[in-house]
């Protein structure tokens, strides 16, 4: 029956998981941005960026497979491939959400593009979670439901059985 127990808490609901997300992959954003000024005053800030880029990933990866989605383990190799596949695809997400700032307005202010940023990330954010818990975590997922049933003792009713063949 622990296991059981257990395994319920490793597959949180959406809600939770989202939490556990935005509480996770926000930590690690915030830290990186201070990594990434940091580092960059060492070396370019091009190359920092994507050194803490690519060491906050692999970071959020863990931390998701561990916590936010509930594996209980560590990330696969396929898992941390496909969660910097989402990752690129955020990334390239507030970049073009940039860019096109950058044709509509020709010289915005620190306040809109901020918006604009942090919009776009918000909205490759919800993205990103949808992705890991569908397709990076969602064999995890199943896995633990599908234990948590088989583990469920069946009862069946058989006086319920007789009354349906009786109206039968």
């Amino acid at each position: 029956m622990e296991t059981v127990r257990s395994q319920q808490r490793t597959a949180p609901g959406a809600c939770t998981a989202f939490a556990r997300f935005v509480l996770c992959g926000g930590g690690v954003g915030l830290a990186s941005s201070f990594a990434v000024a940091a580092l960059a005053s060492w070396i370019p800030w091009a190359l920092a960026n994507a050194l803490i880029t690519v060491a906050s990933t692999l970071l959020a990866t863990e931390l998701h497979a561990r916590f936010t989605f509930g594996a209980g383990g560590r990330a696969t190799r396929r898992q941390h491939a496909q969660s910097a596949g989402s990752a690129v695809a955020a990334y390239a997400v507030t970049c073009v959400a940039m860019f096109v700032l950058q044709l509509l307005v020709a010289a915005p202010g620190a306040v809109l593009e901020q918006v604009v940023y942090l919009s776009a990330s918000a909205l490759a954010g919800v993205a990103r979670f949808a992705v890991l818990r569908l397709v990076v975590f969602a064999r995890n997922l199943s896995q633990t439901a599908a234990t948590v049933t088989a583990a469920r003792p069946v009862h069946t009713a058989v006086a319920g059985s007789a009354v349906l063949c009786r109206a039968a």
